[in-house]
This record gives structure tokens, sequence and C-alpha cells, in this order.
């Protein structure tokens, strides 16, 4: 059973961040968007189960919850809070947990052999994701087909506005000096 260290607003009004004391993944994003897509999962089905919850994103120990428009975190937070608390947390044998850009792209993308995106991923390993983590978000890169890198927001950043103008616009404007000057990044 996870204990809540904090609870942290987000840039994005409708999102919370949970910081717990021990890990719920080891290295490893889940992202719902809905109570469905939550059926097998135990954590994110019982925070949708609270009700008025819009997504659930969590990795180590961060979980980050988005409400519904109407819904009024004075009254949610402390249902969300029993169902963080009844969660299994996940054992550690010693080994230090994967790091983050293990599990930062889709697999497809993981598995390229284009130079590009290696480095793409280094670079929002370094200067993007810590800082997205620190908001309760995270971002997956999907693809690189050709000049268009698709990716995709999670968590806090995946509804709040910010992430799709300026956030956006820093990660391709540092792409484009650094890697490629003509790579375009579409977030879906």
């Amino acid at each position: 059973m996870p204990k809540i260290d904090n609870i942290e607003e987000t840039p994005n009004p409708n999102a919370v961040k949970f910081i717990l004391k021990e890990p719920v993944t080891a290295g490893t994003t889940r992202s719902f968007h809905a109570a469905e897509e939550a059926a097998g999962d135990p954590l994110a089905g019982a925070l949708f189960a609270v009700g008025d919850v819009a997504s659930v994103f969590y990795m180590d120990k961060m979980v980050t919850v988005e409400k519904t428009e109407g819904a009024d975190w004075d009254e949610l937070l402390p249902r969300l809070a029993v169902s963080i608390r009844a969660a299994e947390a996940v054992k550690s044998n010693g080994a230090p947990a994967p790091a983050a850009s293990g599990v930062g792209g889709a697999l497809g993308a993981l598995m390229s052999d284009d130079p590009r995106l290696a480095r793409i991923n280094e670079m929002l390993d370094e200067r993007i994701r810590p800082y997205l983590a620190s908001d309760g978000g995270w971002l997956e890169v999907l693809s690189l087909d050709n000049k268009t890198l698709t990716i995709h927001y999670q968590g806090a950043c995946g509804s709040c506005p910010s992430s799709l103008t300026g956030t956006l616009m820093a990660i391709e404007n540092m792409i484009r000096q650094e890697i490629d000057p003509e790579i375009e990044v579409v977030a879906v």
C-alpha cells in the first residue's frame, strides 16, 4: 500500500499529481483515458470507479488524475486518496528501476534503427521529460516518418493547452536546431 507523500497542483487546472512514498510501477508508464481502457488495471480501474475522473496516468512514484470539468477537487481528492492508498506497491528486489528512456517511446519507435530517433529520445530524456514529469505528465514518441515526428502527451500534459502550444513549439525548435531543420513535430 503506497503512502501519499504529497499532492501537487499541475499547470493543468483539471489535473493533480500524487507523489507517493513507494512506487506503483518499476520504470514503466500507464495511461488511461476511459474506464473501459482501465478495466484490467487495478489502480486505474479503482480511480475511475471513484467517479468524475477523465484520465489516469501513473509511473514509478507518481499518479496523475485528471477530473471531469464539473467535478470539485475538495470532494474528489479524499476519495482518490483512498483508492491510491489501497493500491499495491511494486516490490523492489534491490535493483534500480529501468531508466525512463527505456520506456519513453512506443515499441516501434524504440526499435527503430533511425539514428535521428535515438538522438531525439536522448534529448527528450535529458531536457523535456523530467520537466513534464515534475508537472504530472509525460511524452511518448510514437513514430518518426520521414520528416514528421509524432508524439503523444500523457498525464496532466494530455489536455493542457500549454503542451499543445508552447511545449510543442519548444520541442520542435530544439529538434530543428540540433538534429534536423526539416522535422515537424505533431502531437496526437
